[in-house]
């Protein structure tokens, strides 16, 4: 199935929000995305599905990148053709705080689940932080969440700490995870070999 990933632009808040809702359903207050895309140090990512349109015309064209671009070196990469109208299927963020590209966010919609998505996303994500000369990135994920902390892991994000009582809803801790930094050989070897296993899954 073909995909793109691009950076976010207003057109895509209603879904995004629809995404964050469900994947996030109790998390307060909900993530503002408008006043996130004036925030200087933010920066999202979306996935799009190319076999599926919307209603509403995208009014900005954006940089898009094919679905396959985000699995090759950035200087490979190459821009394609615009695509109107695109369904979004999931989304990332980073801030960008004095060299730490912060994980903010992360989520596939349900039904896109187990297509290799996430790890799409992931690895935009980290591409993305590069380019923005991060020297590490971090993220908080709940105690729970035992699937997303295996991905995560599987990318070189190692439990740093803990957060006791971080989320608002439950009360639930937050397991605190770093990767390594991200221009030393061996997680750029790392993550150019999931890349290359990534690539012939999704082929």
């Amino acid at each position: 199935m073909p995909y793109t990933i691009r950076p976010m632009i207003k057109e895509d808040i209603d879904q995004v929000n629809e995404i964050d809702h469900e994947a996030f359903p109790s998390q307060w207050p909900p993530a503002n995305y408008r006043q996130e895309l004036q925030n200087k140090i933010a920066h999202y990512l979306v996935a799009c599905d190319d076999t599926k349109t919307i209603d509403a015309p995208t009014a900005t064209a954006p940089r898009k990148f094919s679905f396959l671009s985000w699995l090759l070196p950035q200087h490979k990469r190459r821009l394609s053709p615009e695509i109107p109208h695109q369904y979004i299927v999931g989304f990332s963020g980073i801030w960008m705080m004095a060299g730490e590209a912060h994980v903010t966010n992360l989520a596939v919609r349900r039904s896109y689940q187990g297509k290799g998505l996430g790890e799409l996303l992931l690895i935009a994500t980290i591409d993305l932080s590069s380019e923005l000369k991060a020297s590490f990135m971090t993220l908080e994920v709940r105690a729970s969440n035992l699937v997303a902390q295996s991905l995560y892991s599987k990318y070189g994000f190692v439990q740093m700490g803990i957060r006791r009582g971080y989320y608002l809803d439950n009360h639930e801790d937050a397991i605190i995870m770093s990767t390594d930094t991200l221009n030393s050989p061996s997680f750029k070897e790392h993550i150019r070999q999931l890349r290359e296993d990534l690539k012939k899954k999704l082929a």
